[in-house]
């Protein structure tokens, strides 16, 4: 609400569409004080804040400093608390910074620890280039989990190489119980080139299930909907597992069809 990124604009019609369902929670990005009023008005029950490890991502992201970006934080954050509306932070650029270079998990650390302490109830900590290894997630986290608690922390990884899952796993193995995803592999930013969406739902949802983790997700019908949604916006279908159910879902229809070349007798040749 309220940003120059375009996928951030106002979007009060849609959230106003969305059926609210027992406690699921249907949070919006706030980036300033203007979108906070604006989600307010919209009694929205939990906002995100994004902030970011790094100078270059900061200043192209949000176009300030990192230090001012945590002055316009703290504000946004003590009045959506003032009205018992939870605050979760988004950290970009924690392994890579498409401007940067490499980050210092103890420059993580730091912004992690102001965050929470400002009145973020969890840290969604964002691989947003997508390049990060499990190798470094774990030298993240070993960091991290010494003075903050893996209730706290969440992971969201981007799947530009493709270790997005490998990345999930290892987070999962060191303690981390909360990932950020989207249906279709959908996402990205403009603002780190090359980078691709989160890692996919469908993708997220058949690994834990393979891991012996219930997730209560109706694997099917997500595939259907990453599918639907991946049409309508003319984009291909990032997900794995999802591409590969719809293709199995079509071969069975188009199987169960037996038109009269199927009956003709085979010819060796």
């Amino acid at each position: 609400m309220g940003s120059s990124v375009v996928g951030c604009k106002d979007c009060n019609g849609e959230h106003e569409a969305v059926s609210r369902k027992g406690d699921i929670s249907f949070p919006v990005l706030v980036p300033n004080m203007k979108g906070l009023e604006a989600a307010l008005a919209l009694d929205v029950k939990e906002i995100g804040i994004f902030l970011s490890a790094t100078e270059g991502f900061s200043r192209n992201n949000i176009n300030c400093s990192v230090e001012e970006s945590l002055v316009r934080a703290q504000a946004v954050i003590e009045r959506a608390r003032e009205q018992n509306v939870r605050v979760r932070g988004y950290l970009s650029c924690v392994v890579d910074c498409p401007y940067d270079g490499r980050t210092s998990p103890l420059v993580v650390l730091k912004m992690a620890k102001k965050m929470l302490e400002m009145g973020c109830f969890e840290i969604s900590l964002g691989d947003t280039t997508g390049t990060a290894t499990p190798q470094d997630i774990r030298r993240l986290l070993e960091v991290l989990l010494r003075e903050i608690p893996a209730a706290k922390l969440a992971g969201h990884f981007h799947d530009s190489y493709g270790q997005a899952i490998a990345n999930v796993k290892e987070a999962y193995r060191l303690g981390i119980r909360a990932f950020d995803s989207s249906v279709g592999g959908l996402g990205g930013c403009p603002y780190s080139p090359g980078a691709k969406g989160n890692v996919a739902t469908e993708d997220l949802v058949e690994t834990f299930e393979n891991m012996g983790i219930d997730t209560g997700v109706n694997l099917a019908k997500l595939a259907r909907i990453g599918d639907w949604i991946c049409q309508q916006l003319r984009v291909p279908n990032g997900s794995q597992v999802g591409s590969a159910l719809i293709a199995r879902n079509t071969h069975k229809q188009t199987s169960a069809v037996s038109p009269e070349w199927r009956h003709l007798p085979r010819l060796i040749y």
